[in-house]
């Protein structure tokens, strides 16, 4: 009786044992397993951080949702202007040597921010570009706008509203940034025979007041120029501007890119025959969430279209498009 006894203490002794041991192999596996799914770390470096264009602050807003969505942890960062190029440089170094696991650019020029993001690559962090392209072709993925398809849409709407001695003036934004680049080439092929009617093409630097003292000048050097086509939302909203205070509302016709309140409003009021609009939410919502595909081995696409669509007085009242004009609004 006392062997059988001892035996049953032994079992319970081993089996006892035995389940410490798993217990404990699950503890530590589940603790590496958590110490695996630590948050990934990004870092968008914006072209500006510029609280008063609509365009911007609407992508930072779908780049942080999506961190928060996929479980990263996101640091938003950029320059004053879209056309101070050093800036940007300087906060992609920055960004550089705080380490993290991808760094979403807004690049602010095509060709001469090629050795600032090749310094991200050779630090062996993921780069996703998202907005505008360069150059050198170095990038997991990009995620923006067709910007050509966009500029040749609204180009040929402008055409309709143009007759054979029309005069055009076409509002860029940055000189050399890829987004002005294929939207004024996507421009100048959906005008069609129209292109040679353009007589003058200047840069705002991304500037509301730059944007409205060169429309004046424009508009006082080419006093026959009957439309505008402006190729963001500070072209657009500056070029505007100018054309309601100087009274010339109807007689020079405008069309332009982006849909902040103002651009809306401006519509609305017959400034704008119609815009182009942009879907910057997503544009930052698709960005992070390549970068995490990026990281997590899976396969993206080169390239990744967020959107766009145009918009007139005629279909701005349309359900669809009022969702689209108004997308926080909750209609």
């Amino acid at each position: 009786m006392n062997r059988q006894r001892g035996r049953h203490l032994m079992t319970a002794v081993i089996l006892v044992l035995t389940l410490s041991v798993l217990v404990g192999t699950m503890i530590v596996m589940m603790r590496e397993e958590a110490k695996e799914k630590k948050p990934y770390r990004l870092i968008f470096v914006s072209k500006t951080l510029d609280s008063s264009n609509d365009f911007w602050t609407s992508l930072v807003e779908g780049a942080k949702l999506g961190a928060e969505e996929f479980g990263a942890k996101i640091e938003v960062t950029g320059g004053r202007s879209e056309a101070d190029l050093q800036a940007q440089e300087q906060k992609i170094r920055e960004s550089i040597k705080k380490k993290p696991d991808a760094i979403l650019v807004a690049p602010c020029d095509y060709s001469a921010m090629d050795d600032a993001l090749q310094e991200i690559i050779d630090a062996g962090i993921k780069l996703i570009l998202i907005d505008s392209t360069t150059e050198k072709d170095i990038a997991e993925t990009t995620v923006s706008t067709d910007n050509y398809r966009a500029g040749k849409e609204l180009g040929e709407y402008a055409k309709r509203l143009l007759a054979g001695n029309s005069r055009v003036g076409i509002m860029g934004h940055v000189k050399g940034s890829s987004t002005e680049m294929e939207r004024e080439d996507g421009i100048r092929a959906g005008l069609g025979d129209y292109e040679s009617q353009i007589v003058d093409v200047v840069f705002c630097d991304s500037s509301y007041d730059k944007a409205y003292s060169l429309t004046t000048q424009m508009l006082e050097e080419h006093p026959d120029m009957d439309m505008i086509i402006a190729t963001n939302e500070y072209g657009a909203v500056g070029s505007a501007r100018a054309v309601q205070d100087m009274g010339m509302t109807g007689k020079v016709k405008m069309a332009g890119f982006d849909n902040s309140v103002e651009e809306i409003q401006l519509l609305e009021a017959g400034v704008f025959e119609g815009i182009i609009i942009q879907k910057p939410f997503n544009m930052g919502y698709l960005g992070v969430e390549q970068a995490i595909r990026v990281l997590e081995g899976k396969s993206v696409e080169k390239t990744l279209d967020s959107g766009c669509k145009l918009i007139t007085r005629k279909n701005m009242y349309e359900e669809e498009n009022q969702r689209l004009l108004y997308p926080f609004s909750g209609q």
